[in-house]
């Protein structure tokens, strides 16, 4: 999951779309998801999304997503499960300790439409490129260029910064730091005092990355500094539609 944010390079469907397609799509599956009350329509979007992502040639990268968001939301899951004391009894436990219908319904529903959320947006920044992403934000949505410059470099540091982590973590496995301990409790302490480090990297990329923009005149770009041009497709307009019968599907149909 470290590099999914990565752009990969290809040559599909999904990587021909102008970027403001591709934001719309993502943005309304996000919405189908906490549009709808039914779970089946919720994994209906998930195996959609592994679709698109097979189309994009990341499956393997959505795959890898995927394991780490159902071991997260399986997290969340079995505590909340146990908190919503409304409705019938379904599992009673030792304790006063028991799952309801509502409790359960509510509980896969909130795992259901996280997982459904977030793989769009992974989906659709791994098969955009942050320049395209930054200059359509400013060229057709009038959206201020600092304001697009820094959310785009806000996702462009995540990768960088878990490779950070990751050698950071390295470096203190090979002076003898067991952090493959499996006390969830134990490892968080032991991987607490690295938030120093990286936050020290942080400011120093931080401030060079700054340097550099000032350096190429970020306070003279405007809306029509931009050379390439974005223009809607047939392609493209077919994805909207079908983006909004999507959202529309999750608000008004039953399952």
């Amino acid at each position: 999951m470290g590099g999914f944010l990565d752009y990969s390079p290809g040559d599909s469907f999904l990587h021909r779309l102008n970027p403001l397609a591709k934001i719309f799509l993502s943005l309304m599956l996000c919405v189908s998801c906490f549009a709808t009350g039914s779970p089946i329509f919720c994994l209906m979007i998930i195996l959609l999304n592994l679709g698109m992502a097979s189309v994009a040639g990341i499956s393997s990268r959505a795959l890898a997503m995927l394991r780490t968001l159902i071991k997260f939301c399986a997290f969340l899951f079995f505590i909340q499960v146990f908190f919503i004391r409304e409705g019938t009894i379904l599992l009673s436990l030792p304790f006063n300790v028991y799952v309801t219908d509502k409790g359960f319904m509510f509980s896969l529903m909130m795992a259901l439409r996280l997982i459904g959320a977030t793989l769009p947006l992974a989906l659709m920044l791994s098969i955009t490129k942050m320049n395209d992403l930054s200059n359509v934000l400013v060229g057709r949505v009038g959206i201020p260029y600092k304001y697009a410059f820094s959310l785009t470099t806000a996702i462009r540091f995540i990768p960088v910064f878990t490779a950070e982590m990751a050698g950071i973590m390295e470096a203190q496995t090979a002076r003898g730091v067991a952090f493959d301990t499996k006390n969830i409790f134990k490892k968080i302490g032991l991987i607490f005092p690295l938030c120093v480090p990286l936050l020290i990297t942080s400011v120093r990329k931080i401030e060079g990355a700054a340097i550099s923009a000032e350096l190429r005149g970020f306070n003279c770009r405007k809306r029509e500094s931009g050379y390439k041009s974005y223009p809607f497709r047939t392609a493209d307009i077919g994805v909207s539609i079908f983006a909004l019968i999507l959202a529309a599907a999750g608000v008004f149909v039953p399952f």
